[in-house]
């Protein structure tokens, strides 16, 4: 797999794209549950979004994950439409296995069957403006591995018909994530990796299979931004405000745990050292940790876009800084 400092391949794909994609979850706007809770970030400018969008690309970034769900459809809509032109010159990861109603903007259960994985794709296809996608990514991270199996099968045969390049699962569930990896065509597992929050075994799944290691909560659900304080209480449409099981760091109503702000505090010198912000540390982090990882963190703003983008160019921590993470983490 080729590496550079500003570069990665997707895996055994071949597939190439910049060393820091863009995730589009917070772009899709306030979403939810059938009984009520939040599953978006709050709040969004849909043109603030596009010029994201847009500057990103200005910037060098070519690779930009989505999912069907986010927003319930809105963001591949809204990515579909910032690319316009561009979508040539750019990767599109997006996600399928959640159902939803885009009238009513509800997520409502799941779906792990071969025929919806087709009617999902389509519709996807359909929303971003394209006639492929570059990285088909299964959404349901604990499903099933016999019925992930029939699921990779299928996207065998949708490589074969030109409809997607690659697959991936995302995952945090190593053994889940090594079903398929067993396909000739998958590329790459998205699964959590922050310096908060290590991911060993995976890591070492990709290593072992070529895989690309696709990171979201880089930036640990904006911990790592440096924009959190004790007590300060986030947007009732927040999934932060209210945050499900697989969601630490945050406390119901309160905003961020403070026990996760003191390691955030502990860690700001090395992270904040040769220029670079609290961010763009903790991206440099997860690049030194393997030349396999591509974090994808989220933004809604075109600040957000140039801060997460102006970490290409400082690069990875040091070996040494690496070594000063672990004994100030103690591991």
């Amino acid at each position: 797999m080729e590496t550079t400092e500003h570069n990665r391949t997707l895996g055994r794909s071949g597939i190439e794209v910049s060393a820091l994609g863009f995730g589009c979850w917070a772009i899709g706007g306030e979403w939810q549950t059938a009984d009520g809770q939040p599953l978006g970030w709050g709040k969004v400018d849909d043109e603030e979004s596009v010029r994201a969008i847009q500057r990103a690309l200005d910037l060098g970034v070519t690779f930009f994950d989505t999912a069907d769900a986010y927003g319930t459809g809105h963001s591949e809509r809204l990515l579909g439409r910032a690319l316009g032109k561009h979508r040539s010159d750019v990767v599109i990861a997006t996600k399928w296995g959640n159902l939803f109603d885009e009238r009513t903007r509800v997520c409502d259960g799941q779906d792990d069957s071969p025929e919806h994985l087709r009617r999902a794709l389509t519709a996807s296809l359909r929303r971003l403006n394209t006639d492929h996608v570059d990285l088909y990514q299964l959404h349901i991270s604990d499903a099933d591995p016999e019925r992930a199996a029939e699921l990779r099968d299928t996207c065998e045969e949708l490589v074969a018909e030109g409809l997607i390049r690659a697959y991936a699962w995302s995952t945090d569930d190593p053994a889940r994530a090594a079903v398929f990896a067993q396909g000739p065509h998958c590329a790459a597992v998205q699964h959590r990796l922050n310096i908060l929050q290590d991911a060993p075994e995976i890591l070492a799944l990709c290593a072992e299979s070529d895989l690309a290691s696709v990171n979201r909560s880089p930036l640990a659900m904006g911990l790592l931004t440096g924009k959190h304080t004790t007590g300060r209480a986030l947007d009732h449409a927040d999934i932060r405000n209210a945050p499900p099981a697989w969601l630490p760091g945050f406390l119901a109503n309160t905003g961020a745990d403070p026990a996760w702000l003191q390691r955030v505090d502990a860690l700001r010198s090395i992270l904040t050292s040769d220029g670079r912000t609290l961010a763009q540390g903790a991206l440099a982090w997860i690049w030194a940790r393997s030349p396999r990882t591509i974090p994808i963190p989220g933004f809604r703003t075109v600040a957000q876009a140039e801060e997460n983008a102006g970490a290409i160019a400082k690069g990875p921590l040091t070996a040494g800084q690496m070594a000063d993470v672990d004994r100030i983490l103690e591991r």
